[in-house]
């Protein structure tokens, strides 16, 4: 399926079904950052995440959309100059295509975002088309905020002596995102390597929980208690904020890349983590979570 953006670029996707007759209710998924395919896979990082998710929630009845991001897969484009902004207008026309679709019902559409999609999805939350949304690792406040959360917790995680250059790794953070900050190119280069400055400036100010106040859907939001880059206690605020029905899960021992994780969460775990399966446990949640709300009939 392509969709076909506000600028005329077209996104490259896929839509899963259902077997049997249509329309289906049929969710968007919407990747975290950097130049992630249809799958959620970057040239050197393969989580699979899309397909995995696709196949669990086609054995619910619902199906799914996912597309290449702008430079990814077979969408053309350079990521390195696309915006925060640019990603989520992008994925408000998925959702006008999916509506649009004779095989999806247009009544029962929902959206999963994780890490950067989730900051989306709760925007898509507030329109009329979206009935139920999926928050996996999202965070709630101020991008810079959750930024700086990250990179504190990440030096937790890493060996004795690493932890004693947090200081050194402090300034050296202050300085790049003044710099960023303070650019006015889409790209800047950061110790010699390019760096999306136009995603970072807009991701550093906005403010997620603009969005959450203004959710019409009804929004599942679930953050591992072993996530290093989102902090678990922002789903009190997310339940907080959510003016209508709302259902926060910390999940115990579940990490960012939605694989759990028993040992102590560090990044220098991903690597193997992604050579397991999507947990399985997180799966069966989104997948019967949506299913009641998605396959009954609206007002039922």
């Amino acid at each position: 399926m392509t969709i076909t953006a506000d600028d005329g670029t077209a996104l490259a996707g896929t839509l899963s079904l259902p077997i049997g007759p249509g329309p289906h209710p049929t969710v968007l998924l919407l990747h975290g950052s950097g130049p992630l395919d249809r799958d959620g896979n970057a040239a050197k990082l393969r989580s699979n995440i899309g397909p995995e998710l696709a196949t669990a929630l086609a054995a619910k009845g619902i199906g799914m959309l996912r597309y290449d991001r702008r430079g990814a897969g077979a969408t053309p484009g350079d990521w390195q100059r696309t915006g925060f902004y640019d990603n989520r207008r992008d994925a408000a026309a998925a959702i006008t295509a999916l509506a649009a679709h004779p095989d999806v019902r247009t009544d029962s559409i929902g959206v999963i975002g994780h890490s950067e999609g989730a900051l989306h999805a709760m925007a898509l939350a507030a329109q009329d088309e979206v009935r139920a949304v999926v928050l996996l690792a999202g965070f709630a406040g101020v991008g810079e905020d959750a930024l700086r959360w990250q990179a504190r917790s990440v030096i937790q995680g890493m060996p004795a002596p690493v932890r004693l250059l947090r200081r050194p790794a402090e300034a050296l953070l202050n300085r790049v995102l003044n710099r960023l900050k303070n650019s006015t190119t889409d790209v800047v280069r950061i110790a010699g390597a390019p760096m999306n400055a136009r995603w970072m400036r807009e991701m550093l100010t906005h403010d997620t929980r603009k969005d959450l106040v203004a959710a019409k859907a009804e929004v599942l939001a679930i953050t591992g208690d072993k996530d290093i880059q989102v902090d678990p206690a922002d789903l009190i605020a997310i339940e907080r904020l959510v003016p209508g029905a709302v259902e926060i899960h910390r999940s115990p021992d579940l990490t960012h890349i939605l694989r759990r994780d028993s040992g102590t969460p560090s990044l220098r775990s991903y690597r193997r983590l992604f050579g397991e399966p999507v947990d399985p446990d997180l799966l069966s949640l989104v997948g019967t979570w949506l299913r009641e709300r998605l396959t009954a009939t609206p007002n039922a």
